[in-house]
């Protein structure tokens, strides 16, 4: 932590501010957000957290605007193609949905972010963005079909990761277990002779949850969608 000043002269906040870096406030704006919602992510906050004045945060970040670009940025760092292997399109478009996937678990807070924010200004946004667009231009996709499916997959991965299946939400307030039990009742009391498949998939949340095997399902699915499709191209071609 560092000391919090009372008052900031202009040498001072500076000083403060070259001790910080914009992946350190990035990174601590994204635990703020995890762990108490993107409503907590403020400079004052996030100077209280760090130990400075809101005025070294400045230095690095010119409003709150510029710091959720910072934090898009910083949190989608890892979302990438790696051009530098051979590895057919597909291999390496899944790749980069599993790395989404996996950033948007780790920081529940994104895809409110992306969803309130110009992410087009993120620069790790438009470097995943361009990578997309390059593999499924190479799969056969016109420019406009590749920026189509790339939102596509965008919003399908944040579907995937924002509402869960059989897990509550947090407006809920509930715990996993109770909910759970408290979910399978309500199914299991519909009526058998009109709600039958509902009330047998009432029977599946005696069960723990499976998360990794409900993202590695939805994966698939996404990208079976996708494959399909350049497939066809392909065939017509």
């Amino acid at each position: 932590m560092y000391r919090v000043h009372d008052t900031c002269t202009l040498y001072g906040c500076q000083v403060a501010a070259e001790r910080l870096s914009r992946a350190t406030v990035a990174e601590t704006a994204l635990r703020l957000g995890d762990e108490h919602g993107l409503g907590a992510v403020t400079i004052r906050r996030l100077a209280q957290e760090l130990g400075v004045t809101p005025m070294a945060l400045y230095w690095h970040f010119k409003n709150k605007d510029e710091l959720f670009l910072g934090v898009i940025d910083h949190g989608l760092a890892d979302v990438r193609a790696d051009r530098s292997v051979s590895d057919p399109w597909q291999k390496q478009l899944r790749a980069m949905v599993e790395s989404l996937v996996q950033a948007m678990r780790r920081h529940p807070i994104l895809p409110d972010l992306l969803h309130q924010s110009d992410k087009a200004r993120a620069t790790s946004f438009n470097r995943a963005t361009e990578d997309a667009l390059v593999l499924l231009t190479e799969a056969g996709f016109t420019p406009q079909e590749a920026y189509w499916v790339g939102s596509y997959l965008l919003h399908g991965v944040i579907g995937l990761v924002h509402a869960q299946v059989e897990t509550p939400t947090p407006t809920e307030g509930l715990e996993v277990g109770e909910w759970r039990r408290m979910r399978r009742i309500e199914l299991e009391c519909l009526p058998a002779d009109k709600f039958p498949m509902m009330v047998q998939i009432g029977s599946l949340y005696a069960d723990e949850p499976d998360p990794e095997r409900y993202y590695m399902f939805g994966i698939e699915l996404l990208m079976a969608g996708v494959e399909a499709m350049a497939a066809a191209r392909s065939a017509t071609s």
